[in-house]
């Protein structure tokens, strides 16, 4: 198992208008695959955002964490925040949760950000588990459909919130996008995923201004 990387969870980068940011998630929102946090998704991430804002952030990530875990762990984050990101639902898959009830927790969560002041919230989606190197196969074909049953879930939740964006899983099928265990993002791949992930921030952003 590959580890979290190092560096820093928490601090202010950038410059520009305020903006309060929470990352929550499983392995992938710690950096798994990464060596360390300034390749990972949060600091490609504040590298974007930072262009535009003064980012006072903090991320909320373990490696096995499912909705459920993430809910519990939001009792002791401390708000208000402004923007939110969640990377969340592989290990929902690996531990056999329903769509229904992935659906439920993932409801429940964004209710919680709401309450500590999320503005947006980008949810991002699952990816198609099939493409994993790492899993044979018949293995990666059922994963990869349940991992597609709970990111419509994801969309539909999307759907009914104005402050949801649900992030569709889009990246080429390029092997130098995995880590080498075929199970994480590569740095390049967390490159990408920040991309979008600003693109829907700064985006909505802007039009709300």
């Amino acid at each position: 198992m590959m580890p979290e990387p190092e560096g820093p969870r928490a601090g202010r980068f950038g410059r520009g208008p305020n903006l309060r940011l929470l990352i929550l998630g499983d392995s992938s929102a710690a950096g798994v695959g990464a060596g360390t946090q300034a390749q990972a998704l949060s600091g490609h991430l504040l590298a974007r955002l930072g262009r535009h804002y003064a980012v006072e952030w903090r991320l909320e990530a373990a490696t096995g964490r499912t909705t459920a875990d993430a809910l519990a762990a939001l009792g002791a984050v401390e708000g208000p925040i402004d923007m939110a990101v969640t990377a969340l639902g592989v290990n929902d898959v690996t531990r056999g949760v329903s769509r229904a009830r992935f659906a439920t927790r993932q409801g429940a969560l964004v209710d919680r950000l709401a309450e500590m002041g999320a503005r947006r919230v980008v949810l991002s989606g699952v990816p198609p588990m099939e493409r994993f190197p790492a899993l044979p196969q018949p293995l990666a074909w059922v994963l990869g459909r349940q991992a597609a049953r709970l990111d419509g879930a994801l969309a539909e939740l999307a759907a009914a919130r104005p402050e949801v964006r649900h992030l569709r899983f889009d990246m080429p099928h390029d092997p130098a996008l995995a880590a080498p265990d075929g199970y994480h993002p590569s740095p390049r791949a967390y490159a990408l995923w920040a991309d979008q992930i600003a693109g829907v921030l700064i985006g909505r952003d802007r039009r709300a201004s």
